[in-house]
């Protein structure tokens, strides 16, 4: 008998190995999220609405952008509706995890604690976090800051770089929703300059004909990804493929010119 319990235990053992006990199951095959978006034949895209030009609401009230086009085409490859869900950045992840969304497509950073959380595309684009002031401003370096209050959005990869820098303990810093209200606050002079990515920077400027100035040295370079739910395997990999064919056959490249003037992505 003993004997016999002995072989029964080690036999459990193994299989709880193989697949995990009273935990989710690591075989592959149980993978069913690319299943799910094609039988539901719709696939919910979860972004930060006020991140142009990557997802933002135009004048029109459309929700609009470079990530809402290369999105919408590969959509319409696998042959699915693009649902476009506004979300609090703050609580993307939530969001993600509890199943409101099937990805976070929206400028997002790829990080190491990002990365514990989400499985991860392949990036697309390169990002710096940069400063940006008014035209009155006498600031010509970072550290012409001290003293000044910056603002950043809040659960932003620039909020944490922030934090992080030298200059931090000598500015005060106001946190907003979106990037769009941080730049109408740098407008009306409730803060003395901008943390932001240089994407959403560049093109406001341009766009807008504002007169900001944005200061010569960066927090960092960055790059953008899509983020799946850690076990979205088969979805993330469907995704990044229609991606690929995209970029091979020149249709990333003239979405990219459309919003930046030239094919900015680094897709393999």
């Amino acid at each position: 008998m003993k004997k016999m319990l002995t072989v029964l235990f080690c036999l459990f053992a193994a299989f709880c190995l193989l697949t995990g006990c009273g935990g989710k199951t690591n075989d592959p095959k149980s993978d069913n999220s690319l299943q799910k978006v094609l039988e539901a034949k719709r696939f919910v895209l979860g972004l930060d609405v006020g991140f142009p030009p990557m997802g933002f609401v135009d004048e029109k009230g459309t929700i609009t952008g470079f990530d809402i086009d290369v999105a919408q085409e590969v959509c319409n490859r696998i042959g699915v509706t693009l649902v476009k869900q506004g979300i609090d950045w703050d609580t993307k992840e939530d969001k993600l995890n509890d199943g409101t969304i099937d990805c976070i497509w929206n400028g997002l950073s790829i990080t190491p604690e990002r990365s514990k959380t989400m499985n991860f595309s392949e990036p697309y684009m390169k990002n710096e976090l940069i400063f940006v002031v008014s035209a009155e401003s006498g600031a010509k370096g970072i550290y012409d800051l001290a003293g000044k209050t910056v603002g950043v959005q809040s659960g932003a990869t620039a909020q944490d770089a922030l934090k992080s820098s030298d200059i931090f303990s000598k500015i005060s810093v106001k946190t907003f929703e979106d990037n769009l209200t941080l730049l109408r606050q740098l407008e009306q002079k409730t803060v003395d300059a901008a943390l932001m990515d240089s994407v959403v920077a560049y093109y406001y400027i341009f766009s807008n004909d504002k007169q900001f100035f944005v200061l010569p040295s960066s927090l960092g370079e960055e790059k953008y990804a899509i983020g799946f739910r850690k076990g979205d395997r088969k979805l993330r990999d469907k995704v990044q493929t229609v991606i690929s064919e995209m970029k091979a056959d020149g249709t990333l490249g003239k979405i990219s010119k459309k919003w930046f003037g030239s094919d900015i992505t680094i897709v393999k």
